[in-house]
């Protein structure tokens, strides 16, 4: 049983959008950093709260470049 492993699926899913912009010629900003200061206890508002939060923001604004540049090569053709 493969137990879930978010910091690797949100690395995943940067890597694959990055290459599908890659792909499309849009450049992206760089994505968040994974954290380095985690002390494993659970606090609240942990680092790996505020990289999630990021990723998802990264995320959203990813899709929307890759939106409109699919956009404007729709309306240029």
């Amino acid at each position: 049983m493969n137990t879930p492993n978010p910091a690797a699926e949100a690395q995943t899913r940067i890597a694959q959008v990055q290459a599908r912009a890659a792909h499309a010629g849009v450049a992206l900003r760089q994505p968040p950093p994974l954290p380095t200061t985690c002390c494993g206890r659970g606090c609240n508002g942990c680092v790996w709260e505020g990289y999630f939060d990021a990723v998802t923001w990264w995320l959203e604004d990813a899709a929307e470049a890759l939106r409109a540049q699919a956009a404007a090569a729709g309306s240029s053709g």
